[in-house]
């Protein structure tokens, strides 16, 4: 019995170790920088007996196994030579095609060969690829030549935002990019080579025409096979406020529920039909449940989550063929173990940390308390726990909690798994062979969907709902997570004015502020637009919202808001828009759906039919916090670049900011002739993104500034900044930073201090 469960712990403290090493390497910048081969030496450490030592040995062999994995990655991404470059490919067409509309179509594309002299050579590389104004259709499977323009795999990069970038490398995808117009693009075989794929799409495509309401054909697209394109932002939000995310959109829990629904049945009518004898009940439900688990996997499209729920459902199936009743430690430090094998960068997905620090909850909450409360009760403690202990996870990595959650998944989770995927699933299967039956179910699963979805939108309007935190200090997470965990302890009513007293301080932390006289400037990573945070004491001004684009994406929603939440703020003193611009205006509606916005600039005013704005003019001045604004331009009313608001910030101290947003070498004289003294400055943000239209000269001689940031897109089609702009910025000796290559770049401009700059993007992602 002690050395069952000796080997029971040593195999807890060996997947937690292999976990702790690969968090180091992924988390810690001066790990990657080091040569990992020294901690060969640990790994003998895996051969002894002791616990502790086991665990360090398998700590330095997850540092090690990342620090391989990551090289691998790094040497399958797209050559650097080949980026920017219109090249010839072949490939085959991966997953489902999504139509964005406006004959926009998105699609991943498996390139194997490419032209290098008019010779087809071998490229093996996974690209996400959009095809614009694109008329005829296309197939999983199939097979095409296209003409691409593609590039390393590549994301915005701010505090608090999405990591699209890991996201990409995380799903295999090696390049992004679009195809390029030409006669040489064509569909090389009509009859693709993927036949669950095209399943996959003929299923989503007859869902789509189903006679119900069109937010619950898009709920059963993603539901029934992984297709979540239709699925609105409005959607989201509610499924984001009711912490129901994981139940109706993520496909790694629908494989477990319907793995465990078949496991249930398959036992059941073994039971009363099989030879026991020879096939004992469990073992060939457990096989029935990973074949279940696997089919429902690949018709979900195999995607990352629903591979990890696999993993996990195998793990425990085969253990239950094994051993008949499996160790539930045990079996979840094998998964833990498999998962991070065949998916070190799974650390980077919040999706990872939540499903198996549930499953753990679970156990907690419910193994050896049989028997102690009623099945209700004890239903409810685990909602509670799961929220409770969940909550460190998601304060980590979102920012905020849903207050309804606990009953939203009481209620959700049963109805899903009882009510609507089994019937859905019927009606798919029956769909093949017979339609009108199948059609008819699929209905059915609709109208118990719109039900459930009702009372989830109901929950989302409550009044308070979702609570929100800044992002704190590594200390702070250490005291909520410890006063969670003591509520979660056996016993815990007796250690709970302890557990109440570590969580206390989390809802009066407030976020570092600056001090009296002083500006925390914040140029945010928009791509090929401008966007930027002005802090001070008791105020926030944001300067510019970034682009929008036709998918319906907008830096507002992406950029702004995450990183507004993440630093502690829910409004906008005042937002100016420099002018009209999409790249400079084309996030702003969106922050008024998230934020309050108290007051609105714009030199162009008359163009923005959303909101009441007022004009900016040369000469308009105010005061916040001892810190000085004013308006250097526009002149007089107008339009276009020439009528941007150029602001002028000066600190208590001294210290001078100036955005000109995309002002041209007209005003720019202008303001040379009749504000020289006023254009002085420490930090500048290159007017119109580095362009030739400005920068002249006499301007950057009369701003003379110690710090220039350029707030350009990666690779960026106007080839922003132009290299001989940049040179007369350098031959001042101004310190050159921007956007595409350092990500967000946060500066404080504090009395007594020296500027000091930081780009958000980590070294190792900055190009070459």
């Amino acid at each position: 019995m002690h050395a069952i469960k000796d080997f029971k712990d040593e195999m807890l403290y060996s997947a937690l170790g292999f976990l702790a090493g690969i968090c180091i390497y992924q988390y810690s910048p001066g790990v990657q920088s080091l040569d990992c081969r020294w901690l060969l030496a640990g790994i003998p450490l895996i051969l002894l007996r002791i616990p502790l030592l086991r665990a360090t040995g398998m700590l330095c062999a997850g540092v090690l196994w990342l620090c391989w994995q990551t090289g691998q990655v790094a040497d399958a991404q797209l050559p650097r030579h080949l980026e920017g470059e219109d090249i010839l490919v072949r490939g085959v067409v991966q997953g489902l095609p999504e139509n964005l509309g406006a004959g926009r179509l998105r699609f991943g594309f498996l390139v194997d060969q490419i032209t290098v002299q008019d010779h087809w050579e071998p490229l093996p590389l996974l690209a996400r690829v959009t095809w614009y104004r694109h008329k005829s259709t296309m197939e999983p499977g199939e097979r095409w030549q296209l003409k691409l323009r593609l590039k390393r795999p590549r994301g915005f990069s701010n505090p608090g935002g999405f990591d699209y970038q890991r996201w990409l490398l995380a799903q295999g995808i090696q390049a992004t990019g679009y195809v390029r117009k030409g006669k040489s693009n064509r569909r090389l075989y009509q009859t693709g080579s993927a036949p669950v794929q095209r399943l996959r799409q003929q299923l989503s495509a007859h869902i789509q025409q189903l006679d119900v309401k069109a937010t619950m054909r898009a709920l059963l697209r993603a539901l029934g096979v992984g297709d979540r394109s239709a699925m609105s932002t409005a959607q989201w939000q509610v499924l984001q406020k009711t912490g129901t995310s994981h139940l109706l959109a993520i496909s790694g829990l629908h494989v477990g529920m319907v793995a465990g629904l078949v496991f249930f049945i398959a036992r059941r009518g073994w039971s009363l039909l099989g030879d026991l004898q020879r096939w004992p009940a469990p073992k060939v439900a457990a096989l029935c449940s990973m074949i279940a688990a696997l089919v429902y996997a690949l018709l979900a499209g195999f995607q990352v989550p629903a591979q990890r729920a696999l993993v996990m459902v195998s793990v425990w199936m085969l253990a239950v063929m094994w051993t008949g009743r499996p160790d539930p430690w045990r079996v979840w430090s094998l998964a833990l173990l498999a998962v991070l094998l065949l998916d070190p960068f799974a650390v980077a997905d919040a999706g990872f940390w939540l499903s198996f620090t549930a499953v753990a909850l679970i156990g907690l909450l419910t193994l050896g308390r049989h028997g102690q409360s009623g099945q209700w009760r004890q239903l409810l403690s685990v909602q509670f726990g799961l929220l409770l202990g969940l909550a460190p996870l998601q304060w980590l990595w979102f920012q905020q909690l849903s207050i309804s959650a606990p009953l939203a998944n009481l209620i959700a989770i049963p109805w899903v798994s009882l009510l609507v995927v089994p019937v859905m699933l019927a009606g798919m299967l029956l769909w093949t062979f017979a339609t009108v039956v199948g059609d008819w179910l699929l209905g059915l699963s609709a109208i118990s969907l719109s039900i459930l979805w009702w009372l989830l939108e109901q929950l989302a309007g409550l009044p308070v709902n979702l609570w929100q935190s800044p992002a704190v200090s590594g200390g702070w997470m250490l005291v909520f997570a410890l006063g969670v965990a003591t509520l979660l302890l056996p016993g815990a009513f007796r250690l709970a004015p302890v557990g109440v007293m570590l969580l206390l301080p989390v809802f009066w932390l407030q976020p570092e502020r600056p001090a009296r006289g002083d500006v925390w400037f914040t140029l945010l990573d928009v791509g090929q637009g401008l966007a930027a945070v002005l802090e001070t004491q008791n105020h926030i001004l944001v300067y510019d919202s970034g682009p929008a684009f036709r998918s319906g994406f907008n830096t507002g929603d992406a950029v702004i808001v995450p990183y507004l939440v993440n630093q502690g703020y829910r409004h906008i003193d005042r937002l100016i828009i420099s002018h009209a611009d999409n790249d400079h205006s084309g996030g702003a509606p969106s922050l008024f759906e998230h934020m309050d916005v108290f007051s609105i600039h714009s030199g162009e005013p008359g163009k923005i039919d959303w909101a009441r704005s007022q004009q900016c003019l040369a000469g308009q001045r105010w005061v916040w916090d001892q810190v000085q604004f004013e308006y250097l331009a526009p002149f007089a009313a107008g339009e276009g670049n020439n009528n941007s608001c150029v602001l002028r910030v000066e600190t208590a101290a001294g210290r001078v900011l100036l955005l000109p947003g995309d002002i041209e070498r007209g005003i720019e004289q202008q303001l040379v002739e009749q504000q020289a003294r006023r254009l002085a400055a420490d930090v500048l943000v290159a007017p119109h993104h580095g362009s030739r239209t400005s920068s002249t000269e006499a301007f950057v001689n009369a701003v003379d500034p110690e710090y220039v940031l350029f707030p350009v897109g990666y690779r960026n089609r106007f080839g922003f900044p132009k290299p001989d702009v940049v040179a007369r910025y350098r031959a001042t000796g101004a310190h050159i930073l921007d956007t595409a290559t350092d990500g967000a770049v946060r500066m404080r401009l504090e009395a007594g201090r020296v500027i000091e700059a930081a780009g958000y993007r980590p070294q190792d992602e900055r190009g070459p």
